[in-house]
C-alpha cells in the first residue's frame, strides 16, 4: 500500500483552508502524477503538494525555494519558504496555475516561454546554489534504457550519446558555466496564476541551478531538428528570446553553434525515455517517439571531434 499518498493528501487539505475552516471543495484531492522514483503531486482546490523524489537534497531544494520567492513574474512562489518531511519525503505547496493547453498547439505560448527564459538567465545567481540538473537528467535516461531491456531502436540512441563530447555525457553543466537556468524547460512547465494577472509564470523548481543556458533552449531546440516544432513556431520562439536579451545564444547570427550540443543530448534523452516507458507499458512507439528516435540514427553518423569543434 502506498502510505504516502493519503497522508500526503491529508497534509494538502490542511494546508489548502485555515485552521478550523470547513472543506466545501468539490474533490477530495486530485492525483496529478504519481511515481515510485519521482515526485508526487496533489491538488486540492486551489493548493498543490509536491512530493519531491526520494533522496532529494533538502539544502538543494531550499535554495531553489528561496530563489523561486525572489524571483516575481519569472517563476512561481511556494505558499511556505521551506519544505516539511513526509514518509521520508519533502513536500511543499504552491498555488495552483492553469497550465498550457495541449489541445490547442496553435496557442503554445512560444514567446512567453522565451521571454521567461531569458529573464531567468539574466537574473543573479544566488550564492551556493547547485548546479542545474539538465545534463544529469540526460545520462539518467540513457542508464535507464540500459537498464530496460533489449529494443531495436536502442543501439542508435547509445551510438548517438556516445557521438557527443566528453563533456556533455559527464552529467554536469560546461565548464565555466555560471547561468541562472531552469534545467527542464517545455510548456508543461508554464501556468496562468491570478495572483500576477494571469501572467505565465516558470514552474517546477527541482532541477534550478547554475550551468549553460543553452541547455534550457535545446528542448525546442531539438523538436525543431526533429521536425516536431514547425519552423516559424522555432523562429518566434528564438526571436523573443533574442529580443529579451537572452545570453544562450548570439543576438543574432547562426544559433546553432551553442545549441547543437545540448540540442543532441536532449534529442538522445527524449528517445531513451520514449524506448524505456514503451517496453515498460508493452506498446509500439508512437509516430513522434519514431521521430526523434530517426534523429537519433542520424546523430550517430557524427563523429564526436566534429561535433566538439561545432560547439567551440
Amino acid at each position: 500500500m502506498n502510505v504516502l499518498l493519503p497522508a500526503l493528501t491529508a497534509q494538502l487539505r490542511a494546508a489548502a483552508h485555515p485552521v478550523g475552516a470547513a472543506c466545501r471543495c468539490a474533490d477530495p484531492g486530485t492525483v496529478l502524477a504519481e511515481r515510485d522514483d519521482d515526485a508526487t503531486v496533489v491538488r486540492h482546490g486551489d493548493t498543490i503538494a509536491k512530493a519531491h523524489a526520494p533522496g532529494t537534497d533538502p539544502a538543494g531544494l531550499s535554495l531553489r525555494l528561496a530563489t523561486a520567492t525572489r524571483l516575481p513574474g519569472i517563476l512561481l512562489a511556494p505558499l511556505r519558504p521551506a519544505a516539511v518531511t513526509l514518509h521520508d519525503r519533502l513536500v511543499t505547496f504552491w498555488p495552483h496555475g492553469t497550465p498550457v493547453d495541449p489541445d490547442t498547439p496553435e496557442a503554445a505560448p512560444w514567446e512567453a516561454a522565451a521571454g521567461l527564459l531569458a529573464r531567468l538567465h539574466l537574473a543573479p545567481v544566488p550564492a551556493g546554489l547547485p548546479l542545474m540538473r539538465g545534463p544529469a537528467k540526460a545520462a539518467r535516461a540513457v542508464r535507464r534504457l540500459r537498464a530496460a531491456g533489449p529494443h531495436p531502436a536502442a543501439e542508435p540512441v547509445l551510438r548517438a550519446w556516445a557521438a557527443l563530447p566528453a563533456w556533455a555525457r559527464a552529467q554536469a553543466p560546461a565548464p565555466l558555466a555560471r547561468t541562472l537556468c531552469h534545467g527542464d524547460m517545455h510548456l508543461g512547465q508554464l501556468v496562468r496564476h491570478p495572483s500576477d494577472t494571469g501572467r505565465w509564470l516558470l514552474i517546477d523548481v527541482d532541477d534550478l541551478g547554475v550551468g549553460d543556458p543553452a541547455w534550457d533552449l535545446a528542448r525546442p531546440a531539438a523538436w525543431y531538428a526533429c521536425g516536431l516544432l514547425p519552423p516559424g513556431e522555432w523562429s518566434r520562439f528564438l526571436a523573443a528570446y533574442r529580443e529579451e536579451g537572452g545570453p544562450a545564444v548570439p543576438s543574432a547570427g547562426d544559433p546553432w553553434p551553442a545549441l547543437d550540443v545540448p540540442a543532441r543530448a536532449l534529442t538522445v534523452q527524449t528517445a531513451a525515455l520514449a524506448i524505456a516507458k514503451s517496453l515498460v507499458q508493452q506498446r509500439p512507439l508512437d509516430e513522434a517517439e519514431q521521430a526523434v528516435i530517426d534523429s537519433c540514427v542520424r546523430m550517430s553518423r557524427i563523429p564526436p571531434e566534429l561535433t566538439e569543434r561545432c560547439a567551440q
